[in-house]
């Protein structure tokens, strides 16, 4: 009976070293699986839409350079006293209209007619002198035909009638000088438009060269833009430009929403400006109405078109050393380097040309942010629209 139970207890005991050994070789084996299995399910693939990548092409890049500058008139005046006196007659202000020729103000003339007068009563006496001198000179030939008188006093008489006649000359000279100052006291436009500024109010004193009034000439308004001398150089006369001036008033672009007023570059300073170094470029507006002198104008001059392989300037990535893309190949990111080449606009966004990618590469638009290489993506269907995504293999 004892060696029975005893027999019992042995044949439990090796039941149990045997379960617990199958357990763990059981154990061991679900380990060795479990990291395959984890990392299937722990690998996420991010799904892209068709807005989130771009197809490398070859496009026509319109090299842009930008300009900035203000509004001026093509013709405008300052009108200044060319006499020293008092102002009268100044009726004209700010935003009046005057016409070539109008009578914009006067200098009093008192003083002049006066000093007018007396130029002329001057030539008068210088006149009555030249004749008494010419008198006796041809008194004194007569004479000296006769014998009567030396040749000498001939010479003198001659003489004598020169001086005179210098002196008449003289006075008649100083009254065109009083008749041009007494018709300087007459202030006139000398060209159609408005009043800008008022510098003087009437029966103020002024001296000569002071100002009274600026007038401009709206009619016709050009830029006048400042620009480096290194981007001067790519500027020509007749080339188009696209700007956005204060205020607004030009056409709306479709792509941008923003107004637009087309211009021409018609001059370009052919010297620099003294201490900045920059030159002046000049561009006439499509359509003057509705703008004001000092307007503020910005945009970009069309330089030049060329033809490269080319991504929005967003999509090429500058987080590293060099710049890169990210390329979509075979349903997983890899960061490709790429060189950048010139800048320019199309389709309403700045690009940039690119080299070191193949054209139709699958590229990450910049909207979507920075992708771990290695990371497996696939493209999700179009809906309604007929459009097919990039052939992207989705990642095992």
């Amino acid at each position: 009976m004892k060696r029975s139970i005893k027999w019992v207890v042995a044949a439990l005991i090796l039941v149990l070293v045997v379960g617990g050994a199958l357990r763990a070789v059981g154990a061991r084996k679900a380990k060795q699986a479990s990291p395959q299995a984890n990392t299937k399910a722990a690998e996420t693939v991010i799904e892209l839409s068709s807005a989130d990548v771009l197809r490398v092409k070859r496009r026509e890049l319109a090299q842009t350079l930008p300009v900035s500058g203000t509004l001026k008139a093509v013709d405008s005046a300052q009108i200044k006293a060319r006499v020293a006196g008092e102002l009268i007659g100044l009726a004209v202000r700010e935003g009046d209209t005057v016409k070539a020729g109008q009578v914009i103000a006067r200098i009093d003339p008192i003083e002049f007619h006066s000093r007018m007068r007396q130029a002329q009563e001057q030539a008068d006496s210088a006149r009555a002198q030249a004749e008494v001198a010419q008198r006796n000179y041809d008194n004194n030939r007569a004479l000296v035909d006769q014998g009567f008188i030396s040749r000498t006093a001939l010479d003198t008489s001659q003489s004598n009638l020169n001086a005179a006649l210098a002196t008449h000359r003289a006075a008649l000279a100083a009254v065109d000088v009083m008749r041009k100052s007494l018709d300087d006291t007459v202030l006139k436009s000398p060209i159609n438009g408005q009043v800008s500024q008022r510098f003087a109010q009437s029966g103020e004193r002024v001296g000569i060269d002071a100002k009274v009034i600026e007038v401009v000439d709206l009619s016709r308004i050009e830029v006048e833009a400042t620009l480096a001398a290194a981007d001067s150089v790519a500027v020509r006369v007749g080339q188009r430009a696209a700007l956005e001036i204060e205020g607004g008033g030009g056409a709306i672009d479709p792509r941008s929403g923003e107004r637009k007023v087309g211009a021409t570059v018609v001059r370009v300073n052919p010297a620099a400006q003294a201490g900045s170094r920059s030159v002046l470029v000049y561009l006439q507006l499509d359509r003057s109405t509705g703008f004001r002198q000092g307007l503020f104008a910005q945009g970009a001059i069309d330089v030049g078109r060329t033809e490269a392989l080319a991504l929005p300037l967003s999509a090429v990535r500058t987080d590293k050393p060099l710049p890169y893309v990210q390329l979509v190949t075979g349903g997983r990111i890899e960061h490709r380097q790429v060189d950048t080449g010139l800048r320019g606009s199309a389709d309403g966004q700045t690009m940039v040309a690119v080299r070191g990618i193949d054209e139709d590469a699958v590229v990450v638009a910049g909207s979507v942010g920075a992708l771990r290489e290695g990371t497996a993506v696939r493209l999700a269907p179009v809906a309604a629209t007929g459009a097919t995504p990039a052939p992207v293999r989705t990642a095992p």
